[in-house]
């Protein structure tokens, strides 16, 4: 008896470590977006075990293989610019990892003695959506972003990420159902009915049409500049006069010729007032050649420092530090952009390299106007929240998604492109165009159904000049959002407990 229990134990922390750490395969750069549901399946597979210690301890292997593995690349930053011991960023990570797996750890709870895949499903996105929001949220490495290249990306347009994420979990609790019920030779015409169903019914959702061109408006012809500044020079006061010429010799062929030039976060490193004359020149210069200019940076007035993107070159509203159209950073990175919990956590600032602690703008901003077109705007982070994004552009109607970022932080690492694919997955949710601009890349273009139309490469010095076209036409999710996904796992959720307690009754 002894044994097999140990044998028990052995086979969960087995499933949980390889199930879990292949997980990092479904996402960019490695895109194999079929790993998804085998790491769903054995996340599901673990927490459905009748005893509750040999399935909670799984789960928690699973979670922290999957997360520790899948967000390795946030040691990079602490070992090359905060000098942190490599030791202690890997003992770091897996803290975070730790703290994850309390999210899975709580969906195994929720479901015990319910296997129901419908009720998997909802219980799944309840635990994420708590991901998303608790301690300002951390919503990286969700089943559905893997999905944006797979032949059921269709659904993004009708329930976002999370949608997608809901049909990983729902098709691989079908999966297990199927193979359990093979092996105890069980009835398993349920899930020989429902997984062709649900598969089909997917895969023909790309076919649904709710966006398309507006051939009746002019595109727009924009220059994304990747200005490719190692972030070890980049606040180095020495090699201010450097990143200057490296962005005045990117810019100036383009004045006149683009409509828009787009720089990336925090470009020009200085905060705002101190450079305010050099803007003021670039005003000028765009306003002559007629050629507008979104830059990012570090903007300060008496509620604080923020992370903003203001625009330069605007004939109606020219360029001043206390007027110009720009947008402040809403969703901040705790430890990388403020210290959480006020004085409590201060000590942990020369940890995590936080110089400055940056205030938090507006959940709900005007889009910038720039050209006439308005640019639904995200800075670096948070365009990982789609609830954010999404809201905006419900409340705005903006023309095209834009994001500015600096994943210099994270070197040759895979975080960058990670971050990248997810801010692809607003461009298919919302059925926009999304232009990036970053600072050593990925700089891009993202067409209205998610698809990488241009890009540069990394670790270059260049300039991305494209047509963008204008967009009609609304997605399902662009007008409700997470609503109609929330509202139908919380009917499942309520008739798998009401399930559950009648269960009980009857028992007693």
């Amino acid at each position: 008896m002894t044994m097999t229990k140990k044998a028990k134990n052995l086979t969960a922390c087995l499933v949980g470590l390889i199930t879990g750490s292949v997980g990092v395969f479904a996402y960019s750069p490695f895109d194999y977006w079929f790993v998804s549901f085998l790491s769903a399946a054995g996340l599901i597979w673990l927490a459905t075990r009748t005893e509750r210690k040999i399935a909670y301890l799984g789960v928690f292997i699973w979670a922290v293989s999957y997360f520790a593995i899948g967000v390795n690349w946030v040691q990079v930053s602490m070992i090359q610019f905060g000098g942190v011991p490599e030791i202690v960023s890997y003992l770091v990570v897996l803290l975070l990892a730790s703290y994850l797996a309390l999210y899975p750890l709580l969906f195994a709870v929720a479901i015990r003695s319910i296997r129901n895949p419908w009720f998997l499903a909802a219980t799944f996105t309840a635990t994420e959506y708590l991901r998303g929001v608790v301690f300002t949220g951390f919503p990286w490495l969700q089943f559905g972003y893997s999905l944006i290249d797979s032949p059921f990306h269709g659904l993004a347009p009708l329930f976002g990420v999370e949608g997608l994420t809901f049909f990983v979990m729902l098709v691989s609790g079908y999966g297990i159902q199927l193979i359990e019920g093979v092996a105890k030779k069980q009835s398993i015409l349920t899930a020989c009915i429902a997984l062709p169903m649900l598969l089909l019914s997917a895969f023909a959702s790309q076919f649904l049409t709710f966006v398309q061109p507006n051939n009746s408006q002019t595109p727009l012809k924009v220059s994304l500049v990747q200005g490719n500044i190692e972030q070890k020079m980049k606040w180095d006061p020495a090699h201010f006069d450097y990143s200057i010429r490296t962005y005045e010799r990117l810019i100036l062929p383009l004045l006149g010729k683009s409509d828009v030039i787009i720089l990336p976060e925090s470009a020009l490193p200085a905060f705002e007032a101190h450079i305010e004359p050099l803007l003021q020149q670039l005003q000028q210069l765009g306003q002559e050649k007629g050629s507008e200019l979104i830059i990012g940076t570090l903007y300060q007035n008496d509620r604080g420092l923020f992370n903003s993107a203001v625009v330069v070159g605007n004939p109606q509203q020219p360029y001043s530090l206390e007027n110009a159209p720009r947008f402040n950073k809403h969703h901040l990175v705790p430890f990388g952009e403020y210290v959480p919990f006020g004085s409590l956590l201060d000590w942990m600032r020369e940890v995590f390299v936080l110089p400055i602690n940056l205030s938090q703008g507006a959940f709900i901003q005007s889009p910038l106007t720039v050209k006439g077109k308005r640019f639904n705007t995200a800075i670096c982070y948070e365009i990982i929240f789609t609830d954010q994004v999404q809201k905006n552009q419900q409340a705005h109607q903006a023309d095209y998604l834009l994001t500015i970022s600096n994943d210099a932080w994270f070197g040759e690492s895979i975080g960058p492109w990670q971050h990248f694919q997810m801010a692809r997955m607003r461009a298919l949710e919302l059925g926009k165009p999304l232009l990036r601009a970053t600072n050593t890349g990925i700089t891009a273009v993202v067409n209205a159904h998610g698809r990488v139309t241009e890009q540069l490469p990394q670790f270059e010095s260049a300039v991305l000049t494209t047509t963008v076209p204008m967009i009609e036409g609304k997605t399902l999710f662009a007008r409700f959002g997470n609503l109609w996904l929330y509202l139908f796992s919380g009917l499942i959720w309520l008739i798998g407990m009401a399930t559950r307690l009648k269960k009980r009754a009857n028992r007693a």
